[in-house]
C-alpha cells in the first residue's frame, strides 16, 4: 500500500530538505539509501535487488548497521513512479537509486536536490536528464542500459541466424515507452536488408499479452523480438511461456529473458549494472557531487542462449552461433 500521507508531507517541505551532495556522513549518522525498482518484488532473490545487495556487501555496507536501505517497487506501473519517489524523499534519503529512464525522469521532476543514481534507460542527454555523459550536471548520474539503437538490428541478425528460412518477425512493444519507438527503425532497417517483414504488436497492460500472441500467430510470425522496458521486463515469464506454447523463438536485451524460458538475449547484464550502481552510491555518500560523476555506458554485451528452449522449439542452433555465446543454458 502507498501511504499518501507521506506524499503530502513531501509536498509541504520534504522536497527541499535533502542536500544535492550528501557529503561525508557525520560520525554516528547512518546514511539512508532509497531504491526504486520498476519491477515487482517477485521473491527475495529478485535479480536487480539481489545484485544491488551484493554490491553493498562488496563495499562493506550492511543494511541495518552502517546503512539503511529503503526499497520501493512499482510492479511495472509507471504511473506509480512519482509517488514512490516522493515517499523516499519524505524519508530523507541521502541518495536514491532508480531503475529505468522513465522512473529517472519522474524522480528528477519530484526532486532536484536528492542525488539520483539511474540504472538502465536509454539516452539521458537526448531526454534532457543530464547535460552530457562526461559531466552530467544537476543531481542525476549512473549507468545506462541501452546501447545505440543499432543493437535492435543485431537482434534481427541473431534471429535470422538461429531460425531457418525466417521471413516474418513480430516486435512486442510497450507503446508508452519512448525508447521502444525510437529503436524500431534500427530493427526495421536490418529486417529489410534480410528481406524479412517486421510487424508490431503493442502490449501496454497485463491482459494484453494473450491477445498479443493471438495477433502474432495471425501475422504468421516466425520469431519475436521483445523490446526493452520495465513493463515488458515484468512480463518476461508470461511472454516466454506463451512464446514457447506457440512455438515462437524470442530474443530480448536482458539475460533474465532466457532464464525465464526465452530463446536468446543479447545485451549488457542488468544485474551487473545494479551491482555496480553501489560504487556511485559509495562515492556520493563520501561527498562526491553526482553532477561531476560521468555516466557509464555499456561496453560489454553478452549473448545467452537457452538450449532447452531451442530443443523444445525443434530448433538446431548453428555451432557457429553457440561458439559465440557467452553462456548456454542446458
Amino acid at each position: 500500500m502507498i501511504d499518501r500521507r507521506v506524499f503530502i508531507g513531501v509536498l509541504t517541505g520534504g522536497l527541499l530538505a535533502a542536500p544535492l551532495a550528501a557529503g561525508a556522513q557525520p560520525a554516528g549518522i547512518v546514511p539512508r539509501i532509497g531504491v526504486l525498482l520498476p519491477a515487482e518484488p517477485a521473491s527475495p532473490t529478485e535479480p536487480d535487488a539481489a545484485a544491488f545487495r551484493q554490491g553493498l556487501r562488496e563495499l562493506g555496507y550492511v543494511d541495518g548497521q552502517n546503512v539503511v536501505v529503503e526499497y520501493r517497487h512499482a510492479h511495472g506501473k509507471a504511473e506509480l513512479y512519482a509517488e514512490l519517489v516522493a515517499q523516499l524523499v519524505g524519508l530523507q534519503v541521502n541518495v536514491m537509486v532508480v531503475g529505468s529512464a522513465a522512473a529517472t525522469l519522474a524522480a528528477k521532476k519530484v526532486t532536484q536536490t536528492v542525488p539520483i543514481v539511474m540504472v538502465g534507460g536509454g539516452d539521458p542527454v537526448g531526454s534532457r536528464l543530464v547535460a552530457s555523459f562526461a559531466r552530467p550536471g544537476g543531481n542525476v548520474t549512473g549507468l545506462v542500459f541501452e546501447a545505440a539503437p543499432d543493437i535492435y538490428g543485431k537482434y534481427v541478425e541473431l534471429l535470422a541466424e538461429a531460425v531457418p528460412r525466417l521471413s516474418r518477425i513480430t516486435g512486442i512493444v510497450d507503446p508508452r515507452d519512448r525508447y521502444n519507438t525510437t529503436h524500431w527503425g534500427a530493427a526495421e532497417l536490418a529486417a529489410k536488408r534480410r528481406g524479412i517483414v517486421l510487424q508490431q504488436v503493442d502490449v501496454g497492460r497485463d491482459d494484453d499479452v494473450p491477445k498479443a500472441f493471438t495477433r502474432i500467430t495471425d501475422q504468421r510470425a516466425g520469431a519475436v523480438i521483445v523490446f526493452s522496458g520495465p513493463f515488458l521486463y515484468v512480463l518476461r515469464t508470461q511472454i516466454s511461456d506463451l512464446a514457447l506454447k506457440n512455438g515462437l523463438p524470442t530474443i530480448v536485451g536482458y539475460r533474465e529473458g532466457p532464464d525465464a524460458g526465452g530463446l536468446m538475449s543479447y545485451g549488457p547484464s542488468l544485474s551487473d549494472l545494479w551491482r555496480r550502481a553501489v560504487t556511485y552510491v559509495d562515492r556520493i555518500l563520501k561527498g562526491a557531487n553526482p553532477g561531476d560523476l560521468p555516466i557509464e555506458q555499456p561496453t560489454k554485451f553478452e549473448l545467452v542462449i537457452n538450449l532447452k528452449t531451442a530443443k523444445a522449439l525443434g530448433l538446431t542452433i548453428p555451432p557457429s552461433l553457440l561458439q559465440r555465446a557467452d553462456q548456454v543454458i542446458e
